[in-house]
């Protein structure tokens, strides 16, 4: 059943991106005066089509649903067959430069729009999400070393203000590409042993992310930080029936402070210690109702998928604190073409670190990675799936933006080169091109297979 929720929800995200991109296309086309012979959602053989309008466009669908095309009225494609004088004017390379020009970024340009569209719906609606605190496990982490510690919340990111652990996320992975210093406000709750009653104190601390190195940036770069997300303290939900936890005599609502003398972090800690710790009794100082309690549990021995783990049958509450991000709809516009923006440059620069070999071609990704997301965020709900179509709404506008002949951002080189020396490209100039970059594609389209089958399999 995953599966084909996978699928379906992959073939919908897929298809309205290519469908918007392409229709990009088509609207520049008819408002520059070409003719358009065809518009396809999918690709390969034709299975439905009906024609509509003065010019008789066919509006069709086809076999393979991913992809799709504009066709227009071009001598390239025609070969001898002969324009009737009538059409002559609205032929495509009749057009002035900058008509193809428009014509050819319309697409692109069209995906961006998609994507501040859903962005802006989003923020209006309201995004949930997890407020910035932190969680720093390790007295030997950087995080500590230069000052950050557990609970601390994040106010901003180099005079930027954060309102969510995304926003955190976001900051410091841009100071981390550049490898810069990122300079972090954050506000922290004194604890019982300080001088003055508990009270929120601001701090500025500078988080050294020239630290990082390339493998680091790969995956969750905060980990070899030493902090990631806050979770709640280790207070229990549910005690199954018949559990090791029962046995022990914990009940519900109980917070866990110590096991075998050491302070439990958090409920995420108190797990892990449960999962390392088959078979092997622990001592636990639990505080119930304002008392405090010694008791003992001895995790139950499981083998999950080959792995041996710990089991007490207890419920604990793991997910963070949230918060709720949403913004007018001035401001929801705003805020939505910024980060549209923001997303795109990122992706530019990382692009451009790949080719210098400072960012590994691992974080290439493929149909399969794009597919196996749009499962997970169609499974987590709509605004999940919604941010994911419009994060690969932005990618599809870059990806066509880049300098390669088959793709729109080579007909955009061919264009500006036309515009720079006064005459086209030659035909067989064209031609090479687009081998070459017929190529380069399909190498590119490798190598992100290869990255998705590693990264599925692992």
């Amino acid at each position: 059943m995953k599966l084909l929720q996978t699928i379906l929800a992959f073939l919908v995200a897929l298809g309205a991106l290519v469908t918007i991109h392409e229709f990009g296309h088509y609207l520049a086309a008819r408002l520059c005066g070409v003719k358009v012979l065809r518009f396809s959602v999918g690709m390969g053989k034709v299975i439905f089509s009906r024609k509509f309008g003065k010019d008789q466009t066919e509006w069709a669908i086809s076999m393979l649903p991913l992809g799709g095309y504009v066709k227009m009225l071009d001598r390239r494609d025609l070969g001898d067959e002969p324009i009737a004088s009538e059409d002559l004017p609205r032929e495509f390379c009749r057009q002035s430069v900058w008509k193809r020009i428009a014509i050819v970024a319309a697409g692109p340009i069209a995906n961006f729009l998609l994507a501040i569209f859903l962005y802006a719906a989003l923020f209006l609606h309201g995004i949930p999400e997890p407020i910035a605190k932190i969680r720093v496990p390790s007295v030997n982490s950087i995080a500590y070393e230069v000052g950050l510690r557990h609970g601390d919340e994040i106010l901003s990111v180099n005079g930027k203000a954060i309102h969510s652990w995304g926003d955190a996320q976001w900051e410091l992975m841009q100071s981390a590409l550049a490898k810069k210093t990122a300079e972090l406000v954050v506000t922290r709750v004194t604890d019982g042993d300080a001088p003055v009653p508990p009270q929120k104190l601001q701090r500025v601390v500078d988080l050294p992310l020239q630290r990082l190195s390339a493998k680091d940036l790969e995956t969750d770069f905060l980990t070899p930080l030493g902090f990631s997300l806050a979770r709640p303290p280790a207070v229990l939900g549910e005690i199954l029936e018949g559990g090791r936890g029962q046995l022990a005599g914990l009940k519900k609502g109980d917070r866990i402070l110590t096991v075998n003398g050491e302070k439990v972090l958090d409920g995420l800690a108190f797990t892990e210690k449960v999962n390392a710790s088959a078979a092997v009794p622990l001592r636990l100082r639990v505080q119930r109702q304002g008392a405090e309690l010694d008791m003992t549990a001895t995790p139950e021995l499981e083998n999950i998928d080959g792995v041996k783990l710990g089991r007490l049958k207890v419920q604990l509450l793991l997910a963070p604190e949230m918060t709720l991000i949403q913004t007018g709809a001035i401001e929801s516009l705003w805020k939505a073409s910024q980060k549209t923006w923001d997303t795109s440059l990122m992706s530019f620069s990382m692009l451009g670190k790949m080719l210098s070999g400072e960012v590994s071609l691992k974080n290439v990704t493929g149909p399969l990675t794009i597919a196996d997301y749009a499962g997970k965020t169609s499974r987590s709900g709509l605004i999940s799936y919604l941010s994911f179509m419009a994060l690969i709404s932005i990618s599809l506008g870059v990806m066509n933006l880049l300098p390669i002949p088959v793709l729109d951002g080579g007909h955009l080189l061919y264009y500006s080169l036309e515009v720079l020396t006064g005459k086209p490209v030659s035909e067989r100039f064209g031609e090479i091109a687009q081998r070459a970059g017929l190529a380069l594609l399909m190498a590119i389209m490798a190598v992100a297979f290869f990255n998705d089958i590693v990264r599925l399999m692992s």
